[in-house]
This record gives structure tokens, C-alpha cells and sequence, in this order.
């Protein structure tokens, strides 16, 4: 009598399967590698310079050199998951790198919106289409990191959140071709997260709005202080990077995964409010929000209209 094959995922010691976690040198997705590892999981996690291999190299984390935007580096992925000398299945894709450069949409020059395009957005299907395979074979899982800015996009973050807006579609299109495959697709939707990015990208905000014409300085320097100083002060009680990657292991890991995950309170109360309240109603919670979390920054006051309002 032939015995039924065990899930190996139920495996007490791990289910020494494979994971990809991109972005994988610092913040959720270091974290995320390492909860993932302590599932039992053998984890490529990428990471984009020989100093980032060594400092995340871990038993069951296994550096591979990894920036999205390199076709060569995915390819090498591909043949690295394919020729897995222990002929383990991967069973777990989650793409995480990204870049934040926040400026008024005005503001920030093509190239750097063309960037964050290639890097938060085609660089991810980019690596799916190589890696869609190997998850169809071993009926595996996608999770992609979203953000509560691709629900509601603030201001001074339009281009960030115009890529998160767009995975968020890409994902709900994917999830509807494969999930008859046998292949699972998942977003996860952070809001903030005690990271080396969102800590760098108030300081990069400054930079842009530093090199800005007189003409723009009056018109969103205001703005721009206002935005970098609240999200500075609200990251000192955003989420732990360690707590957010293991929320999102067991997203990865769950055996009846929804389709959407907020991580963190701000992302479970802006969320919903996106999806149904009025879109100028939704303007004036943020704009609440903007000044509670910092409260002697005065509203930046408008310039004079030209026109009739809409």
C-alpha cells in the first residue's frame, strides 16, 4: 500500500523548501528572510553588494546577488532555483525591493519617477515572470509588499504610491490568471515600518526641495517640511522591521491565505476609509491626520486660484 505523500509544509522541523525575499539586506526584508529561515525554510535572499551578503548571510540564508533591475541577476536565479543541488521546490516568492523618493509631482524630475517605476514595479514582474515556473510546479505562493500609499496616495508621494497603485493591480490581474494553476498570489500593504528607507527618505525629500526653483520653494517648501517632519515623528512609533517580517512569513506560510494583509494600525484604519469614503472627505482625514501627528506645523497656505474650482 503506497503511503500518501506528506505535505511538507506540516514537517515540525521545517518544510526545507525554498523562499526568495528581494530586498532582502536590511528592514522587512532582512526580517522577513530571517522569520521564514526559522520556519525551516532555505532562504535566497537577495541583496545587491558583497558587504550586504556578509552582514545577512545566516544558516538557512543564503545571499544571492539580486538587483531586479539586472536581467542577468534574475536569470542567475532562475538557474540557481532550477539546479538546487538538494532538488528543493520553491515555495515561496516575496518581493519586497523598493526605492522612495518623495517630491511634489511638479517637482521631481522624470528620470527619478522613471526609477522608482523600474525598480517597485517592473522589476518585481520582471522576477515573476522568470520565477513562475518553479511556483507553478511546486504550487507555490507570491507576496507582494504593497503599502497603504497604494490605497491613498499623499501628497509629496505620488510617485511612490503611483507604484504601489499600479502592483496593486498587477497583482489582482495575477491572482486571477494563476490562481487556477495552483499558484497563490498575495499583497501585503504596510503603513509605517521602522526601516534604514523610510528613515532616509525624509533626508532625500530635503535634498530635492533644497536644489528647487524660488517659484517652487514658495509653492511646496511648506508642504514638503510639514510631511517630512510628521513622518518623521510618526516612524518613532511605527511598526518594529522585525515584527512586520513576521507577519509577513506567516502570510507567506498560512494555508488559506486572503487575497489583501494591512500591516501596522495606520494601515488598518486608512484602508478602509479609501475604499469608501468620498474621495474629498478622504482628502480631509489625511489632511487631519497629517496635522494631529504634527501638530505646530501650520497648513500650508494655498496659492491664489486662477480658475474655478472643480
Amino acid at each position: 500500500m503506497t503511503r500518501p505523500r506528506k505535505d511538507p509544509r506540516k514537517n515540525p522541523r521545517g518544510p526545507d523548501e525554498l523562499a526568495v525575499v528581494s530586498g532582502a539586506s536590511s528592514g522587512i526584508g532582512a526580517a522577513t528572510a530571517q522569520a521564514l529561515a526559522a520556519m525551516g525554510y532555505h532562504v535566497l535572499a537577495g541583496v545587491r553588494t558583497d558587504s550586504e551578503a556578509d552582514a545577512v548571510r545566516a544558516d538557512r540564508i543564503e545571499p544571492v546577488t539580486l538587483d531586479i533591475t539586472v536581467p542577468e541577476h534574475i536569470q542567475a536565479l532562475a538557474r540557481r532555483i532550477a539546479d538546487d543541488p538538494e532538488r528543493r521546490v520553491l515555495r515561496v516568492l516575496v518581493n519586497n525591493a523598493g526605492i522612495e523618493i518623495n517630491a511634489p509631482v511638479e517637482v521631481l524630475p522624470l528620470a527619478l519617477w522613471r526609477e522608482q517605476f523600474e525598480v517597485n514595479l517592473f522589476g518585481h514582474i520582471a522576477v515573476i515572470q522568470a520565477l513562475l515556473p518553479s511556483l507553478r510546479r511546486s504550487r507555490g505562493r507570491i507576496v507582494n509588499i504593497s503599502s497603504v500609499g497604494g490605497v491613498a496616495a499623499l501628497p509629496v508621494f505620488g510617485a511612490y504610491a503611483g507604484t504601489k497603485f499600479a502592483l496593486e493591480a498587477a497583482s489582482d490581474s495575477l491572482r486571477r490568471e494563476v490562481s487556477a494553476q495552483g499558484v497563490q498570489v498575495v499583497v501585503v500593504q504596510p503603513g509605517g515600518v521602522r526601516t534604514e528607507m523610510a528613515a532616509r527618505s525624509g533626508a532625500v525629500s530635503l535634498e530635492l526641495a533644497a536644489g528647487m526653483s524660488a517659484e517652487h520653494q514658495r509653492l511646496y517648501g511648506g508642504l514638503i517640511d510639514a510631511t517630512v517632519s510628521s513622518n518623521t515623528a510618526f516612524l518613532e512609533r511605527a511598526v518594529p522591521a522585525a515584527k512586520a517580517g513576521a507577519k509577513i512569513a506567516r502570510v507567506a506560510t498560512t494555508p488559506r491565505p486572503r487575497a489583501r494583509y494591512t500591516l501596522g494600525t495606520d494601515a488598518a484604519f486608512v484602508v478602509p476609509l479609501a475604499r469608501f469614503l468620498p474621495a474629498r472627505l478622504m482628502d480631509g482625514v489625511l489632511a487631519m491626520s497629517h496635522r494631529s501627528r504634527n501638530p505646530r506645523t501650520a497648513p500650508t497656505p494655498a496659492p491664489e486660484s486662477t480658475g474655478s474650482p472643480s
